[in-house]
C-alpha cells in the first residue's frame, strides 16, 4: 500500500467517523459504487486520476452517482475521490474498505467479527462451498444470492452484506483472504484489533479472558480473541495479530528441540 493511499484512507475514515444517517442501505450504496468503478477501467481511471482537479474527479461522482445515491453516500464517495490514491486499484479497494466500516457503523452492537470469523471457519472446513464462492466462472449474483441463503437467520444483516458484497468482487483474492481483510477493518473501525489463538482444545471463558487482557496491554488496545482448535498444536497456543505471530505451542517446541539435537 502506497502512502498516498494510506493518508487518503485516512481522510475516508474521519469523514465516515463525522457523517450522520449512515445505516445500512448506505453501506449497501457503498459497496455498490465500488463494485460500479472497479467494473469499469475509465470510471475508475477518472476517479484516480492525480492530474485531474479534485472538484473535476468530484463531478464524475455527480454525474454518475448523484442522482441514484442518497446524499451521505454521494458525500463519503466524493471524499474518497477527491484524495490522491497510489493506483486506480487502491482507490477501489479504498471505496469497498469504506463500505465495509459503514456496515460496521450501521449497527454498533452486531457481533459482525465474530461472525464473519465463524463463516471463515466454515468455508476453510467445507472445500466445495470455498469453490463455489471463489470460483472465477460462477455468476456474482448467484455467489451473493448463497451467501444471503446460508447465513440467513444466522448472521447480522451487517455481516450479511459484507460477505455477498465481498464475494461478488473478489479481484483475484481468495474468500478466506476477503473475510479476514474485513475482520481487520471491523475491529478498528470499532477500535480493537483481532487475534486468532490456536489451540489443541478449546480455551475456557477465563482463558480466553485473562489471553485477551494480556494481549490487550501489549498492544495498547482492545483484543479480541478468535479460537480456532487444532489438535496439531498439541499443547500451549499460537496467536495471530495482523503480521506478528507469538508461538507458545509444545509443536512447535518439539520442532525446535529436534532440530537442535539433529545438529
Amino acid at each position: 500500500m502506497g502512502s498516498a493511499t494510506t493518508q487518503a484512507l485516512s481522510a475516508t475514515t474521519a469523514a465516515l467517523s463525522s457523517a450522520s444517517g449512515v445505516d445500512l442501505d448506505v453501506a449497501r450504496e457503498l459497496f455498490a459504487a465500488a463494485r460500479a468503478v472497479g467494473d469499469t477501467a475509465a470510471l475508475s481511471g477518472a476517479l484516480a486520476d492525480s492530474a485531474a482537479a479534485p472538484a473535476a474527479r468530484a463531478k464524475v461522482v455527480a454525474d454518475v452517482f448523484g442522482a441514484s445515491l442518497r446524499p451521505v453516500s454521494v458525500s463519503l464517495l466524493t471524499t474518497a475521490v477527491e484524495q490522491r490514491w497510489s493506483s486506480a486499484s487502491e482507490m477501489v479497494d479504498g471505496l469497498e474498505e469504506l463500505a465495509v466500516r459503514a456496515a460496521a457503523v450501521s449497527d454498533p452492537s452486531a457481533p459482525v467479527e465474530d461472525e464473519l470469523f465463524r463463516f471463515s471457519r466454515t468455508i476453510a472446513e467445507n472445500a466445495d462451498l470455498e469453490l463455489a464462492l471463489g470460483s472465477r466462472l460462477g455468476e456474482a449474483s448467484a455467489k451473493g444470492a448463497l451467501v444471503d441463503t446460508l447465513l440467513s437467520g444466522r448472521s447480522s444483516e451487517a455481516t450479511r452484506l459484507i460477505v455477498s458484497s465481498l464475494v461478488q468482487q473478489p479481484r483475484e483474492r481468495r474468500v478466506r483472504q476477503l473475510l479476514a481483510d474485513a475482520m481487520r477493518v471491523v475491529a478498528d473501525q470499532r477500535g480493537r484489533t483481532v487475534a486468532t489463538v490456536s489451540s489443541a482444545s478449546p480455551l475456557s471463558e477465563a482463558q480466553s479472558q485473562r489471553l485477551a487482557a494480556t494481549l490487550s496491554a501489549r498492544y495498547g488496545t482492545e483484543v479480541s480473541i478468535n479460537t480456532v482448535v487444532d489438535p496439531s498444536v498439541i499443547g500451549g497456543v499460537r496467536v495471530q495479530i495482523a503480521n506478528d505471530v507469538i508461538d507458545a505451542s509444545v509443536s512447535t517446541r518439539l520442532a525446535d528441540l529436534r532440530q537442535k539435537l539433529a545438529g
